[in-house]
């Protein structure tokens, strides 16, 4: 069957992959986003893909452009945490008042499932060996906190025509059209392979990782799973637990395995007053979609490497369009 997904903030960091990701696999695919970022990363000359630049605060629009469509996947917000920096009306009019309506316009035009992108950073601190999803949620920021205020709003609309599914992704790595090189296996990578030296800002900080591929395909799954298995639930999506230093010393190994350096790569400890640290559990996708993610860390910078020497990655410390935060502040979203 050709479902029609619907998938807003498709011209993001991962929309630039999971756009052509889902193109491939055969689904009619329209992006919904106001193109902070541009729409150059996405295949525009595919027959399959519509592109609307359009605001999800705009309701009446939002309204005529997701009719037609099987599987709504919400995808936009302003993302991460120190983009509430910048602006919070922007970061609370987006991702926390835009979202209960969009539900409902979603609900409304007789949209069968709708998919949501949650975060694992919700849980905030905690020391547990096993974050699960039924683990109490401490957001330390209003990013993480409007993330977790939203997932009932979710729930609380859902009904026998109408299902919803959150996911609770770790923090993303790996190469993708639309870069960002702000996420931390991203970050480190960029400086290993261009400074020759890994700032670590803390250290001790656990942080889960996932490949964006294995994002992609995270969502391939719940667009398809039956709807009981993912009716009103809510899934960890992580892999690799690690510490930020811990990270830094694998991205060290396989950066200078790859580019044969003979120097060793310096890694500087710098204080930090990011207190996240969590380690996700992610048993329950693995039990209830046999879902077992694919790609590690180390294949997250080898790719970032081959993007490095194949020149895809341009002025990687200048141009705005890899940071979310300068990017913003550079266009003056509002």
């Amino acid at each position: 069957m050709n479902k029609r997904i619907f998938i807003t903030g498709g011209a993001g960091y991962v929309g630039s992959l999971l756009v052509p990701y889902l193109l491939k696999k055969g689904y009619s695919v329209t992006v919904y986003d106001i193109m902070y970022f541009t729409d150059e990363f996405l295949p525009k000359n595919n027959k399959k893909l519509k592109i609307v630049r359009g605001d999800i605060r705009d309701k009446k629009k939002l309204e005529e452009e997701c009719r037609e469509h099987d599987v709504f996947v919400n995808l936009a917000c302003i993302s991460n945490d120190t983009s509430f920096a910048i602006d919070e009306k922007l970061s609370t009019s987006i991702n926390l008042d835009a979202f209960k309506p969009m539900v409902l316009i979603a609900k409304n035009n007789g949209i069968k499932r709708f998919i949501y992108a949650s975060s694992s950073s919700v849980y905030g601190v905690s020391s547990e060996k096993n974050v699960r999803e039924d683990h109490p949620l401490v957001p330390l920021t209003l990013y993480n906190k409007y993330k977790a205020m939203c997932e009932p709003m979710l729930f609380e609309e859902t009904n026998n025509n109408f299902e919803g599914v959150v996911f609770r992704p770790a923090t993303v790595c790996g190469y993708a059209p639309r870069l960002r090189l702000d996420l931390s296996v991203n970050i480190l990578t960029n400086f290993a392979v261009n400074k020759k030296f890994i700032k670590v800002f803390g250290g001790d900080q656990l942080r889960p990782n996932l490949h964006i591929l294995d994002y992609c395909k995270v969502v391939e799954l719940l667009i398809n799973a039956e709807t009981s298995n993912i009716k009103n639930e809510t899934f960890n999506v992580g892999y690799q637990n690690l510490s930020i230093i811990e990270i830094a010393e694998l991205v060290k190994q396989v950066v200078q395995k790859k580019f044969s350096l003979t120097k060793e790569i310096d890694i500087i400890k710098e204080p930090s007053n990011d207190r996240r640290s969590y380690h996700i559990n992610s048993d329950k996708i693995k039990k209830v979609l046999n879902f077992i993610p694919q790609n590690s860390i180390e294949n997250s910078v080898e790719d970032l490497c081959n993007a490095f020497r194949e020149k895809k990655i341009p002025s990687s410390f200048e141009k705005d369009i890899y940071f979310n935060v300068n990017r913003l502040k550079n266009i003056g979203a509002k």
